[in-house]
């Protein structure tokens, strides 16, 4: 109970940032022109590129000033949670990418002749339709996203991995027991909302003749 709510907290903030960063280099990759397009897709590769752990380290240590306007003992978890919204972002960037791209362009056109600009018809006509075929890997998404939180216990956050450490180094004969408990946290924050938002969206889709096979 000590670690969970930092483990939510990191989780939510790197999901929630993560889908507006995602969301705006996915527009600019496929309606940005060359220079936008061009800025995304660096971003991508260079995000997706570095390991999560270097990054927390190079936002919890490398650059201490980053966060001089925090209290010092949450200096550390804003540079965890820094890290993964932009390590989420970019791979939220590929999946609403794929979403936007699998929407028909004939869509596009049908309601830009019905007197919509473009960005009246991206607005109600391709970004709902995105956002759902998107639902499934966004679980996934977020799945990976409550699991690295982990890796703050690399810096001193006491999330959930680390208090279970805490208590097993109190208590060696709980070693077993604390870490059988953290593993059946993450499975309990994980395989329900893969599994409800996951698979039950994509045979909803498949239902709607959205989302292929």
């Amino acid at each position: 109970m000590r670690g969970l709510p930092q483990t939510l907290l990191l989780t939510a903030l790197g999901l929630l940032f993560g889908f507006v960063l995602g969301i705006s280099l996915a527009i600019m990759r496929v309606y940005g022109g060359i220079e936008l397009g061009w800025f995304a897709s660096a971003y991508e590769k260079v995000f997706r590129s570095i390991p999560l752990l270097v990054l927390i380290y190079i936002f919890a240590f490398g650059i201490p000033e980053l966060f001089w306007y925090i209290e010092p003992l949450d200096r550390s978890l804003a540079g965890v949670a820094l890290a993964l919204m932009l390590r989420s972002g970019a791979y939220q960037s590929q999946i609403f990418r794929g979403a936007i791209l699998s929407v028909s362009p004939n869509q596009m056109e049908a309601a830009r002749s019905l007197g919509m600009n473009r960005l009246q018809a991206f607005r109600h006509i391709v970004m709902p339709q995105a956002l759902r075929l998107a639902v499934p890997s966004w679980s996934n998404e977020y799945a990976v996203v409550i699991k690295d939180s982990s890796f703050a216990y690399a810096v001193g956050v006491i999330e959930m991995t680390r208090a279970a450490y805490y208590i097993s180094v109190g208590f060696p004969e709980l070693w077993a027991l604390s870490m059988v408990i953290v593993t059946i946290l993450y499975f309990l924050f994980t395989y329900p909302v893969t599994r409800f938002f996951g698979e039950r969206q994509t045979k909803k889709l498949k239902e709607l003749g959205m989302g292929g096979g």
